[in-house]
């Protein structure tokens, strides 16, 4: 505890039927809102809270004549905040206060406390007291059964008068009245004797109750003797076979048991569970736990499997059917199914679908259901922070059941079912555990043929499960998780692509469920496409779809208002008359050059997006501005574009002092957005050099890639999002680090034959590019396949 001082003012919280003692330490539950606030209070400062009993449990919000007159001062040791809005507090008691002044501040009490000292005593009466309230304590103990024997024993080890008083006062059961009632008295021999005095008397209330309880269980235990003695005469002649009847709902069980075809472990487990039902009364609580449990173990699929039909045909098939584009991971997919073929049996992958929202990550696991004639099951993981959602609960906890995986291989009803972990990257840990690390378990081929769930507590195999997961990012799953997945990234949809699943999938789909027509719904190309482009710009298509429901709604209001009214094929005016204008303009071919503007592109977890960097000078002081709710790193790449300015920039043609006299402006628009990443570092310096040397920058080219001090063009991630977002934008040249290279074959033919990249390896190269001034040296560029081979050259 705090040093003690003779005045203080602390806040105040009051508590209710409880007096808490000098060192002590007591478990509170903060509920009130001014205890809320005193403890707030209290935390903001040293801890010290004062603690005071008020005289009426009863009243809500006590006042000074509400309250006793003297508390104790404590120190806030733990502080555990429920959901609910209470909290849990632990608190320990330093030195008994008496209220001098009381008042409220803000939302709590706070009162003025002086230390209420206990006056010097007489040595030898006070020995003679203790003595006799020892006595006194030890037949409480004996009596009530309250107190733990390490408990008694450590209470009865302490020498000091004082602290052995509060501490047999403390565990001691009461009255609150005789309590406060020695908390308050400033003599030590009073303490002792009123403490004597409340012993003796709640000794004999104890002594009377017992007497009381032992003439009830006397006439109680011969009924319970007799229904406990007929009870095992009926388990023993049903052992022997001589029992007239037989439980049905134990014989039912029993044939489930036999019939479930569940491992020997398990079946020693359920059996002996069995023979612990029988024996118990058919409506106590501990037969309804027993009786859930056992028929937890026989619904679960123990060797129930579905035969896997396997014909890569129908498989192809089967994904072109319910997903356009999409190769390499259909290609994935039908490995998969033609190694099965050959195999015969095989261990499930983990295949770990990444990529942003709408993309079709969970369809896509439907789908790879159908191709094998597997059941589908999915459990959705964004937001478990809770490890038994995945393990489950013990059997000792109220209400325990399995966790997810169990519950979903129960309503899949195999033990072979496409298994989906949707976004895997949203889990996260607290206190009651780290949901991730009971995963690792689940999704290791060399131990998820033993997985343990608590409730089951026996192993049950998932290694014939075909595991799928889906994030939205790598970033958001812990690594040791990520080792034990094979990663596929799905990085969005081109305008093509977006046409033909609309019409293939989308369409039909919301006309259906908007009791539409065909003739009464349809959209030519080039509606679709303004649809696509000018008001649904994403890398995915889920916006697109709530778009096309919102229009099948507008319509059909138009054909139940005016019937006789025609509709048919939309066009670009009823898009503007139902949606109203476009969200998204095409303008980037149309600027010119412009002084301080450059394009960039930058990957975010709804896929790739592009980044105009703007730069301004003014006259100043030489201050570095960057606004735009930019993150550290991006921070670090603006101060680094300046440093390699400022080294270079007799070869750039700037006066060497340029900075001297000016501010500079480094603004990203969309500011309410954070932003954040290394690749933005070549658009920076490339805004930044425009803005310094007034020459302008093409706004017919976007970049990305790292800078370093020195002017070197680094690798970055993302690529492929980033060419799509291009791509969107309607820009066709991209300045790209030339490590980078490798990366290109990936993004999809289509759209990689409409761009050309331009690889670089410094950032002189980047300004050459894309600077307008007199002299440009012109660089080798790189279109769609031809990339290395013109590289060769």
């Amino acid at each position: 505890m705090p040093e003690k001082f003779e005045s203080d003012f602390l806040p105040v919280m009051t508590v209710r039927e409880l007096v808490v003692f000098p060192g002590s330490i007591t478990p509170l539950f903060v509920m009130r809102t001014k205890s809320h606030e005193a403890l707030e209070d209290a935390l903001a400062r040293d801890k010290r809270i004062f603690l005071v009993c008020q005289k009426s449990p009863d009243v809500e919000d006590p006042k000074r004549e509400d309250l006793y007159d003297v508390g104790t001062v404590g120190e806030v040791l733990q502080v555990l905040r429920v959901p609910d809005g209470t909290a849990k507090v632990l608190v320990e008691g330093g030195y008994a206060g008496r209220i001098i002044e009381l008042s409220d501040v803000g939302n709590h009490l706070q009162a003025l406390i002086v230390h209420n000292q206990v006056n010097v005593y007489d040595a030898q009466p006070v020995n003679a007291l203790m003595r006799a309230t020892s006595k006194l304590f030890e037949a409480f103990a004996e009596l009530s059964g309250k107190v733990p024997v390490d408990l008694f024993n450590s209470i009865r080890n302490l020498k000091e008068p004082l602290a052995y008083l509060y501490a047999v006062s403390n565990y001691a059961t009461l009255k609150i009245e005789d309590k406060q009632e020695i908390l308050e008295s400033n003599s030590l021999e009073e303490k002792f004797l009123l403490l004597n005095k409340a012993l003796e008397a709640e000794n004999q209330i104890l002594e009377l109750e017992t007497k009381i309880q032992g003439q009830v269980k006397t006439q109680i235990s011969r009924s319970q003797r007799e229904f406990y003695l007929n009870e095992q005469l009926k388990a023993i002649e049903r052992e022997l076979g001589i029992s007239g009847e037989e439980d049905p709902e134990l014989n039912e069980l029993a044939m489930a048991i036999e019939m479930s075809g569940m491992s020997a472990d398990a079946r020693e487990k359920a059996e002996k569970e069995l023979g612990r039902l029988a024996r118990m009364a058919p409506m106590s609580p501990e037969a309804a736990i027993t009786r859930t449990y056992i028929e937890w173990l026989t619904e679960v699929p123990w060797n129930n499997a579905t035969e896997d039909k396997i014909d890569l045909e129908r498989a192809r098939a089967i994904l072109d059917e319910d997903h356009y584009g999409l190769v390499k991971v259909k290609e994935r997919i039908i490995e998969y199914l033609a190694v099965a073929k050959l195999v015969g049996k095989m261990r499930g992958p983990i295949l770990c679908f990444v990529g942003p929202p709408g993309v079709g990550k969970t369809s896509l696991g439907k789908s790879i259901a159908r191709c094998m004639d597997r059941e589908f099951v999915r459990i959705s993981l964004g937001g478990v922070r809770d490890e038994a959602e995945v393990r489950g609960h013990r059997r000792t906890y109220v209400g325990a059941l399995p966790g997810k995986i169990i519950q979903s291989m129960k309503r899949a009803g195999t033990v072979n079912p496409v298994f989906l972990l949707d976004e895997i990257d949203k889990m996260s840990s607290d206190f009651r555990g780290d949901p991730a690390s009971a995963m690792l378990e689940v999704l290791d081929p060399e131990q998820n043929c033993e997985f343990n769930d608590h409730y089951l507590e026996v192993d049950f195999d998932l290694s014939q499960v075909m595991f799928l997961t889906t994030a939205n990012s790598m970033e958001g799953i812990p690594h040791p998780l990520l080792d034990r997945m094979e990663t596929i990234r799905l990085p969005g949809y081109t305008e093509d692509e977006k046409r033909h699943i609309a019409n293939r999938h989308l369409i039909p789909r919301q006309r259906s469920e908007h009791g539409l027509k065909a003739a009464q719904f349809r959209m030519s190309k080039g509606t679709l496409t303004h649809l696509i482009t000018g008001y649904t710009r994403e890398a995915g298509v889920r916006n697109l779809e709530r778009t096309i429901a919102t229009l099948c709604r507008k319509v059909a209001t138009d054909v139940i208002e005016h019937p006789r009214k025609k509709t048919g094929t939309l066009t670009k005016e009823k898009l503007r008359e139902y949606l109203g204008p476009v969200n998204f303009h095409d303008t980037q071919l149309e600027r010119k050059p412009d002084i301080g503007i450059a394009n960039g592109l930058a990957w975010t977890n709804a896929g790739g997006e592009m980044l105009q960097v703007e730069t301004t000078i003014m006259k100043g002081k030489g201050n570095l501005t960057l606004t735009g709710m930019l993150g550290e790193v991006m921070q670090e790449s603006a101060k680094t574009a300046l440093s390699y300015i400022r080294s270079r920039a007799v070869e750039l043609e700037i006066d060497p002092d340029f900075y001297a006299g000016v501010d500079i402006h480094i603004h990203v628009p969309e500011g309410a957005i954070p932003k954040d990443g290394p690749s933005a570092g070549i658009t920076i310096a490339l805004s930044l050099t425009s803005a310094v040397a007034r020459f302008p920058v093409r706004q017919d080219i976007a970049m990305t890639g790292e800078m370093t001090l020195r002017g070197r063009v680094l690798k970055i991630g993302g690529l492929k999002e980033k060419a799509l977002a291009a791509h969107r934008h309607r820009i066709r040249t991209i300045i790209i680090p030339r490590d980078n290279l490798d990366d290109i074959e990936e993004i999809a033919e289509e759209v990689r034959n409409q761009l050309t990249f331009i690889p670089v390896e410094s950032l002189d190269e980047v300004l050459d590019l894309a600077l307008v001034r007199p002299r440009r040296v012109a660089k080798k560029q790189v279109k769609g396949r031809r990339t290395h081979a013109q590289l060769g050259n």
